[in-house]
């Protein structure tokens, strides 16, 4: 029986604060160096809006609200031979001081205004932005 290779379920949380968003410098995995939200993987029989929740809590101590739906992208890393549907979940910042807390994964995290993000910025999010999506 043949096996073949099946795209992952990713989930980048966008955090709206004061009209900015919140990315971290990624490291130590595919797209290291690169500008991301947090998030990352969609686990068994998890609703979205948990994952989101869960995942900015364990990346960042922040507390989120509001999580909903946004948009999705199809993403393929050539050079590391991985793709990845990467659901994208628009939340509001609640509470708490953003912290490093997965620093083998994470270099740091800033707030940006959406017209002024960093670069190189992580391919879903180059993905997202070639469709014009605004979450403001």
């Amino acid at each position: 029986m043949e096996i073949k290779e099946r795209p992952k379920i990713g989930v980048g949380v966008i955090i709206k604060k004061d009209d900015k968003v919140l990315l971290g410098k990624r490291k130590g995995s595919h797209g290291e160096g690169t500008w991301g939200f947090p998030g990352g993987h969609l686990e068994f029989n998890e609703s979205l809006e948990g994952c989101a929740i869960r995942e900015v809590f364990e990346e960042t101590g922040v507390a989120i609200s509001h999580p909903r739906k946004g948009t999705f992208t199809n993403d393929i890393f050539p050079n590391e031979n991985k793709h990845y549907v990467t659901l994208y979940m628009l939340a509001d910042y609640e509470s708490g001081d953003v912290e490093i807390k997965e620093p083998e994964k994470c270099e740091r995290w800033e707030w940006f205004s959406w017209e002024e993000l960093p670069k190189p910025l992580f391919i879903p999010i180059e993905n997202l932005l070639k469709e014009n999506y605004r979450p403001f």
